[in-house]
């Protein structure tokens, strides 16, 4: 992970842009093997569910050394790995109780993240490429609602998270292409 952010100072774009990929890539990895386990609240089920908010806990860090390291705010990045951190633990606790516990985890989390990526966004639209960043907030915003709604009926799913990860990530991934055309005009 030190590949991200080098010894040498690094801009805040191309870190982020690596760090935009990264996630990318793994959220990509990470829906579809949900979209394959999402029936039941198996092992490997469960496991995906906690890695996802610790992987987004190793990312928050990686992008936080990178804002210290410019001398760019970085409260809401501190927000964020607090948020993370309790949902891995919640969810691992929510997946004791059945897919309906672990949604309204789940939609928790997504809304109060979505907060935390909207006001993180707009505060570095400076960098460009951050619009992408605006709207994943807001839509994460709406989608915690529609899974915490869902976990009140019948056909509570995890199939749904599989599909918010990956739309996630290809927020991430048209935000590092925009930080990568910010950079070289």
């Amino acid at each position: 992970m030190d590949t991200l952010v080098g010894t040498a100072p690094t801009s805040v774009p191309t870190a982020l842009r690596k760090l935009y990929f990264l996630r990318f890539g793994f959220a990509a990895v990470w829906a579809a093997l949900l979209f394959a386990t999402a029936d039941t609240l198996g092992a490997l089920t469960v496991t995906l569910l906690v890695i996802y908010p610790l992987f987004d806990v190793a990312c928050a860090v990686i992008d936080l050394r990178s804002a210290r390291a410019n001398a760019r705010p970085a409260r809401g990045l501190y927000v964020n790995i607090a948020l993370s951190t309790l949902t891995g633990i919640g969810l691992a606790v929510a997946a004791t109780s059945g897919i309906p516990a672990v949604l309204r985890v789940w939609g928790a989390w997504a809304i109060t993240a979505g907060v935390v990526q909207l006001l993180v966004g707009a505060a570095r639209r400076h960098l460009g490429g951050q619009w992408a960043m605006i709207a994943s907030g807001a839509i994460s915003t709406l989608a915690g609602a529609s899974f915490f709604a869902q976990a009140g009926t019948d056909e509570a799913s995890l199939t749904n998270l599989a599909g918010y990860a990956f739309i996630g990530g290809v927020f991430f991934l048209v935000s590092a292409l925009r930080l990568g055309r910010t950079r070289e005009v």
